[in-house]
């Protein structure tokens, strides 16, 4: 992973972390607060989408973000807490709130943008 990537990743969570506040939902740190595991994730979407040669749907994006997830041990809760590993999004892309759908799209548009930057 490269520096490059790591500064559309971090563009990517804060991002993220505004739309997040817009609706109400103060839980994500600031890019330089964040934990490791969140950083990673970021990351790893943002490889995702510029390594492959298709555009990646905002459903394969989350569907990719749960594998990663249910992997690390995460698993379905109501309330995110990242100390026991519970997410109210560890469902299929179908069954998210449309606010939820929404973040992937914007991580998909951001990461498209610089896509051939990288």
């Amino acid at each position: 992973m490269n520096m490059d990537t790591l500064k559309v990743a971090e563009l990517c969570h804060e991002t993220n972390r505004a739309f997040c506040k817009s609706i109400g939902d103060d839980s994500q740190p600031p890019w330089a607060e964040a934990p490791e595991w969140q950083k990673g994730s970021a990351a790893q979407g943002v490889m995702l989408h510029v390594g492959s040669v298709e555009d990646v749907s905002p459903s394969a994006s989350h569907e990719n973000w749960l594998a990663q997830k249910y992997a690390e041990g995460w698993v379905h809760g109501e309330v995110k807490d990242p100390e026991k590993k519970t997410h109210p999004c560890m469902v299929n892309y179908e069954e998210l709130p449309t606010e939820q759908k929404s973040k992937d799209y914007i991580f998909g548009a951001i990461c498209k943008f610089f896509k051939d930057k990288l």
